[in-house]
């Protein structure tokens, strides 16, 4: 029997080693494909699952319990509305938004109780990326029914405007004037003041809640900034009404993932009116909307097929009319 030599052992041993490798790549790479794969579908599944709620929960659209608007903010990437989405006959408000984009709404107020007096407001450190928008919503009460009564209205010491020159009455209990103002170019460091300065005509004599006081002021922030490294994170922000009063504060909204691996660049959120025509602008988008449709491109890795996945769905709002 011939044995083999000491050389045609290496050389099979070498065959072998690479025989060894080459299946070994292949299964790796079967693994891995089937990994992905397998990560692909489970995007997409997690994707229609989010699509399929919430067509649910807009289909159901309606005023807050606060008495808010059925549809709060229609824009491209990010919808806002109110709906009893746990069936509990209470009314949440729900946003869904990509996590790029985010918004936020703070509220504080301040009493003056000397004849004309002022009074101010700080909101520091509200921001966690960069500002993309910022608006202040200001109502006043106090001794405003004349026009020479008024509120003149500062941020960060620059002036915005008057309230309540005419259309306000005196002392009766209810927030009037209400009247926004762009504060954008105010709000970038992420910290801004206000100040509500009453004429001098305006005298300590009101007693809504504080006795003695000449004017109170309600600002109302409401930001949209970029936070960056989230994309493709299409997000579900849900805040629960408190008691009475009845409020949705922003600190305690809790936020869910839906999809981590949404790549549109065409909207998520289009409008439609009753008959069919897509709404472009504000505030038609809020007033006129009856029909909404939903676009996701859903890819974990677009680098690597397979393609985009899409996924497109319609829901009527039934609740507007």
């Amino acid at each position: 029997m011939k044995s083999f030599t000491l050389i045609e052992t290496l050389v099979a041993i070498v065959i072998l080693t690479l025989a060894f490798g080459a299946v070994f790549g292949f299964i790796v790479m079967l693994y891995r494909t089937q990994s992905f794969s397998l990560n692909q579908a489970m995007a997409v599944d997690e994707a229609q699952r989010g699509v399929k709620t919430m067509i649910r929960e807009i289909r159901e659209a309606r005023p807050g319990d606060d008495g808010s608007y059925s549809i709060e903010k229609a824009d491209d990437k990010e919808f806002i509305f109110y709906s009893d989405i746990d069936k509990d006959d209470e009314v949440e408000r729900v946003r869904y938004f990509l996590g790029t984009v985010s918004s936020g709404s703070q509220t504080q107020q301040c009493v003056a109780f000397s004849d004309g007096g002022s009074c101010s407001v700080l909101f520091p450190d509200f921001l966690q990326g960069d500002l993309i928008s910022a608006q202040v919503v200001v109502s006043v009460e106090g001794d405003l029914g004349m026009s020479q009564e008024y509120v003149e209205v500062y941020a960060d010491s620059q002036y915005l405007g008057r309230i309540c020159q005419t259309g306000c009455s005196d002392c009766i209990g209810v927030w009037q004037g209400v009247t926004t103002f762009d504060v954008t170019n105010l709000a970038f460091d992420g910290s801004v003041e206000f100040i509500a300065d009453a004429t001098s005509s305006v005298d300590n004599v009101c007693d809504w809640e504080e006795p003695n006081h000449s004017v109170k002021a309600r600002f109302r922030l409401l930001w949209e900034e970029e936070i960056s490294g989230q994309e493709h994170q299409l997000k579900k922000g849900i805040i629960n009404p408190t008691a009475e009063p009845v409020e949705y504060p922003q600190d305690q909204e809790e936020i869910s993932i839906i999809s981590s691996y949404v790549r549109n660049n065409p909207p998520i959120f289009s409008y439609f009116d009753a008959q069919g025509n897509e709404i472009m602008e504000y505030p038609a988008r809020l007033i006129d909307a009856k029909l909404m449709k939903i676009y996701l491109v859903v890819n974990i890795n677009p680098a690597r097929p397979p393609d985009d996945f899409e996924l497109e769905s319609y829901v009527q709002l039934r609740n507007l009319k």
